[in-house]
């Protein structure tokens, strides 16, 4: 059974998908400040998303970014 995602988890997945972050580099500063909460907050939701929903979600480290698509 899947675990369910948490208010904010939900919204910075679905920010996520709504946004091109597989081909332009992903920003925890810019998504920090966009959901009004600090980067370790972002870089939490993104390592639950990835546990929680791990075929939804996939992220690449490439030349010093992170990019992310989301389904």
């Amino acid at each position: 059974m899947a675990e369910e995602l948490s208010e904010f988890e939900a919204r910075l997945f679905e920010w996520i998908k709504q946004s091109d972050f597989e081909n332009v580099a992903w920003s925890t500063k810019k998504a920090a400040k966009a959901f009004k909460v600090n980067n370790d907050e972002v870089y939490e939701a993104l390592s639950a998303l990835t546990r929680k929903i791990p075929k939804r979600i996939h992220m690449t480290y490439s030349e010093g970014n992170i990019h992310i698509a989301a389904e």
